[in-house]
């Protein structure tokens, strides 16, 4: 990897610093702490779930698994981090700060989970405003006991930052090229593993080592899916036995760099007589040249609702040309029928979380609504450079929406034979991650995989 994120980092934080100073501003507020968050233990149990801290807090500071440390922000002054590192004899203790992020921090050292409330009413004595004038970002239970309510999460602030959140700067678009390019290594790892007969287990495993990610570390729960399973949408099972014959393998499966998310997938037939003969190959070719064509259409000023309804058109004429539906294509979306065979949305904006944030709403924080009959599009925004996010058409044989279309639609619509002869295939998803641009788009995942 180049890690070539570094050479941006000290833009990054001017940055945020020049954003996080405008929403203070319009919100009047002087200043914002920022807490990572905290680890939390299982009922009646001292097991730790997997811990991930707040996205606000990753936002400034490549802190990955890093809890109960907190960030203060302050117009015109160099942001503070109360960086939580106990002597422990149990767990292995944060390493010392890396300089090439912490010279654009003012670090002070705390050894106790709540150092950053002494730490941060020193930084206010002697100042200009009090704990009023601080607003709180975060889920520790800590913070309700140091700002009043009204002061934790406040509705105005939080959606400014996560507007802003949607703007990538340089640095998060490095860091999520990089994602990328693990990710796409994975992704040829686990093809081979496939070719070669493998579990849907042992695939996961052979991903995980080519990316060297462990599961806690992956942006979101792999989807390792063969045969019918590719029709289970958010699979998660990991089958150790090898189902006879295999037929179709569908992998959705990202890394992070950074906490940056990569989001990519792809769906392959088996080498076998069966793909050739039922046409499922040729689907699944028909679906990626279909996806690279929705992604020629990315660019600043696009109603993202827009391209989902173009997908549903294109998708019905797949159906149609594929004799899976009886119906012209233009029919298909009008009644709901392409719905069947594609029923989530084409895609959602990504980076320090899988599903980022602002997709459904604009910049006042007002609900963009979805299209009627498409309740499952997770973007509804008009696009703007810096956007980064997911282009994820996809076309399956799912058992109860074809008996629910059976039961209570145009069955007669339905090549029924043919559907039959598709559904142990599973279903189709190809998924590239998009940076849009002043001009058109920049395609991190092909480009990833064009390096390999």
């Amino acid at each position: 990897m180049s890690k070539e994120y570094k050479e941006y980092f000290a833009a990054h934080v001017a940055e945020m610093q020049r954003r996080w100073t405008t929403a203070l501003d319009a919100e009047n507020l002087q200043a914002i702490l920022v807490h990572s968050g905290t680890p939390l233990i299982s009922f009646q149990d001292d097991y730790e779930y997997a811990f991930r801290p707040n996205p606000h807090f990753l936002a400034w500071l490549p802190l990955t698994h890093h809890h109960d440390s907190a960030l203060l922000v302050r117009p015109g002054k160099k942001p503070c981090i109360f960086y939580y590192q106990p002597e422990d004899f149990w767990y292995l203790a944060p390493a010392d700060p890396e300089p090439w992020w912490a010279d654009h921090f003012d670090i002070q050292l705390v050894n106790q989970a709540d150092g950053w409330c002494t730490g941060l009413f020193s930084k206010l004595n002697g100042g200009s405003f009090g704990i009023r004038d601080v607003a709180a970002i975060g889920d520790a239970p800590s913070l309700a006991g140091t700002f009043e309510d009204d002061r934790i999460n406040p509705r105005g602030l939080v959606n400014r930052l996560q507007v802003e959140r949607t703007r990538k700067t340089p640095y998060e678009i490095a860091c999520m090229m990089e994602a990328s390019q693990l990710a796409a290594r994975a992704h040829v790892e686990a093809e081979s593993a496939f070719r070669e007969g493998e579990s849907e287990w042992r695939i996961h495993q052979r991903y995980l080592g080519a990316c060297e990610h462990t599961d806690a570390q992956l942006p979101y729960n792999n989807i390792v899916a063969l045969n019918t399973h590719g029709s289970v949408l958010h699979y998660q099972g990991r089958d150790v036995a090898v189902p006879d014959p295999v037929r179709s393998f569908l992998l959705d499966a990202g890394c992070t760099v950074n906490a940056y998310a990569s989001d990519i997938t792809r769906t392959y037939a088996a080498r076998d007589g069966a793909s050739g003969e039922d046409g499922f190959a040729q689907l699944v070719a028909a679906m990626d040249t279909m996806q690279q064509g929705l992604i020629e259409a990315v660019r600043t000023g696009l109603d993202y609702r827009e391209l989902h309804l173009q997908a549903h058109r294109e998708i019905a004429g797949i159906l149609e040309s594929f004799d899976l539906i009886k119906v012209p294509a233009d029919d298909a979306v009008a009644t709901g029928l392409s719905s069947v065979f594609y029923p989530h949305g084409l895609g959602h904006f990504i980076g320090l979380q899988t599903h980022d944030v602002s997709g459904l709403t604009d910049n006042e924080g007002r609900a963009i609504p979805p299209p009627e009959g498409h309740p499952f599009l997770r973007l509804t925004r008009v696009l703007e450079a810096g956007n980064v996010l997911t282009i994820e058409p996809g076309l399956y044989f799912i058992e109860p929406l074809l008996r629910q279309w059976q039961e209570n639609g145009d069955a007669a619509a339905v090549n029924w034979d043919r559907v039959e002869a598709l559904k142990p295939y599973g279903g189709i998803r190809i998924e590239d991650n998009v940076v849009v641009t002043e001009t058109g788009s920049n395609n991190l995942t092909r480009q990833a995989f064009a390096t390999l």
